[in-house]
């Protein structure tokens, strides 16, 4: 056999074994779908189980409607602009308390993790204040503010701080010693090792302060909203539990379940923009 016909059968025989594009994209599809099993799976049959026995009466269906007249009430509320409304009130509420309890407790924590004195001068008030249930304390800030939204916004505030603060805190204080060490060595500043060594390796921990926060602020809103509130997604799922319009009561529930997850995902993103060098902790 000559060079020539051995290399045509060795081409040939690489030819044969590479797959085809088809077959390339059947494989990417299962693999896909594997994935996507692995992880959904058990909602799916969650939600699957829901629906026949609720059709089936398996469960009271009074109780536990099927999911597709919660769908249709989900449908009808948005479309007829009454929960857009309330969605709206609501993402002011929590957003408002959200974004003040950020500008507040970031600059406490990342001065309280810094210099020792301040975290042992403030770290006793601070564990009796994240003991107390905000909840308890709501009656006192109503007192204070009414029961306007003042007073709904600051009890979301005082209860989406602690998270915050206190993973703020202990993200200056789990940076390596030995990073701060170098930069001394090599003559950086202070103001220098906070910018080039302390922020950067606190941000990690902080990004989940800030889901943390994310999630007690709209657990909280509910809370907030109903007692003494007209509009919002909280109120919304009392009046309707009050009506017994089981369906929209639980249309109500799916909306907050999904803005917690749209707020989950949006926070992830920011941190994988911010910190290529972390991957986001799932929590």
């Amino acid at each position: 056999m000559t060079l020539q016909n051995i290399g045509r059968s060795v081409s040939f025989a690489v030819g044969r074994d590479k797959p085809s594009p088809a077959a390339a994209l059947l494989a990417r599809m299962g693999s896909a779908s594997r994935l996507a099993l692995s992880r959904y799976g058990l909602v799916a049959a969650f939600l699957v189980l829901w629906q026949v026995s609720s059709t089936h009466g398996w469960v009271n269906p009074a109780v536990f409607p099927p999911l597709n007249a919660i769908a249709s009430a989900l449908w009808k509320g948005i479309t007829g602009g009454a929960l857009v409304d309330d969605i709206a009130i609501s993402l002011q509420r929590s957003g408002l308390a959200f974004a003040a309890a950020v500008v507040f407790a970031i600059p406490l924590g990342l001065f309280m993790g810094s210099i020792p004195a301040v975290e042992r001068a403030i770290d006793p008030i601070l564990q009796l204040f994240r003991q107390t249930s905000a909840l308890a304390l709501y009656p006192v800030f109503i007192l204070l503010l009414g029961l306007g939204e003042a007073s709904k916004v600051f009890v979301i505030f005082w209860a989406t701080i602690f998270p915050l603060l206190l993973s703020t805190v202990g993200g200056v204080k789990e940076v390596d010693p030995k990073l701060i060490e170098m930069a001394r060595v090599y003559g950086a500043s202070r103001l220098a090792i906070f910018r080039r060594v302390v922020l950067p390796g606190a941000i990690p921990s902080i990004f989940v302060g800030m889901r943390l926060s994310a999630t007690t602020a709209l657990l909280l809103l509910i809370a907030s909203e109903m007692i003494g509130a007209n509009k919002g997604i909280g109120f919304q799922v009392m009046n309707a539990q009050y009506n017994f319009q089981i369906p929209l009561m639980f249309a109500a529930i799916v909306i907050l379940a999904a803005l917690g997850l749209i707020a989950n995902s949006a926070i992830v993103l920011l941190q994988r923009r911010l910190c290529r060098w972390s991957e986001p902790v799932s929590i």
